[in-house]
């Protein structure tokens, strides 16, 4: 993956990895994304599922652990992931402005991503 992640530094201005499953998913038998990332130096965008049941606890208990990993977090996303938010939308939003200490990039509205007109102009 590093040398995958340096080919193409020369012709792009910055480069976006995606950490799918998380910083605690294995990459091989010996290494987790998160050891990955800090073998490389790179800084993390935390990107936050909005929906009822976890979002605040999950994103919190992630946006700490990224830091005492000693990974540098540069900023999370909201990532509005129901058609049709409940009534605490933006107070979930609210509470993870004042409790994670990162810079908050924006908002995703659901269902747009799929729209590339959007994400072009949005993203």
């Amino acid at each position: 993956m590093s040398q995958g992640l340096h080919s193409p530094e020369k012709q792009a201005e910055r480069i976006l990895v995606e950490g799918s499953g998380g910083q605690c998913t294995p990459l091989l038998d010996t290494q987790t994304y998160a050891e990955w990332v800090m073998q490389e130096q790179l800084p993390v965008l935390l990107v936050v599922g909005v929906r009822l049941g976890y979002i605040i606890n999950h994103a919190i208990f992630t946006a700490d652990a990224v830091q005492v990993c000693g990974l540098r977090l540069a900023g999370w996303i909201a990532n509005d992931i129901e058609e049709s938010p409940d009534k605490y939308h933006l107070s979930y939003i609210s509470t993870l402005k004042q409790r994670i200490s990162a810079l908050f990039l924006g908002e995703i509205p659901c269902c747009l991503m799929q729209h590339s007109a959007w994400t072009a102009v949005n993203l």
